[in-house]
């Protein structure tokens, strides 16, 4: 069952890559080019914010999750609107709040199957920076955000797998999670 699954996600990265590789040049190139170094100010909690007062601050937002694997991996927390970008001693290198999509991945282990500089979102924003890693119930859901860098929070009656993130936020992500990383998502 794992080979099956394993084989379907390469599949869809591969077409996935194809489609991107065919699109128009106004919708597979995006204005935004990527930063050469990561943000100064950003330090390792990223821009999405320290947590609040009294919920442990700034070590509860820098805590990765527990029972999320080893090694270097993008962890995706559903609960806390939170990814975590550890490295390979386990320490998060990076944190940030996201706003999630429609569709929810489910809990587990996935790999990226795919990037892409620039597209149009399934809700019409274009976005950039897309790092896809799961299909759930025929929509791909990944790590993007909107070239304008606004994160409102998707239309509740339609059905998108855009997981946004500021354009600090992207850069980050881009540069951290490459064809194949893996990509932790818990509850």
């Amino acid at each position: 069952m794992a080979g099956l699954t394993a084989a379907a996600l390469a599949g869809i990265g591969f077409l996935t890559f194809q489609a991107n590789a065919s699109a128009p040049d106004h919708l597979a190139k995006a204005p935004h080019s990527p930063s050469a170094s990561p943000s100064p100010s950003a330090g390792a909690h990223g821009s999405g914010g320290h947590g609040k007062k009294g919920d442990g601050g700034e070590e509860a937002a820098a805590a990765v999750p527990a029972g999320s694997g080893t090694g270097k991996r993008v962890v995706y927390a559903l609960g806390a609107k939170r990814v975590w970008l550890v490295d390979e001693s386990g320490k998060a290198s990076r944190t940030f709040e996201v706003t999630p999509s429609t569709v929810d991945p489910a809990p587990g282990t996935y790999a990226v199957t795919s990037r892409a500089e620039g597209v149009l979102g399934s809700d019409g924003v274009r976005i950039v920076k897309v790092v896809r890693f799961a299909v759930t119930g025929g929509v791909a859901i990944g790590f993007s955000a909107a070239a304008d860098g606004s994160t409102p929070p998707p239309d509740p009656g339609s059905r998108t797998g855009g997981v946004r993130e500021s354009l600090k936020d992207a850069d980050a992500m881009w540069d951290f999670a490459n064809l194949g990383s893996a990509v932790v998502v818990v509850k």
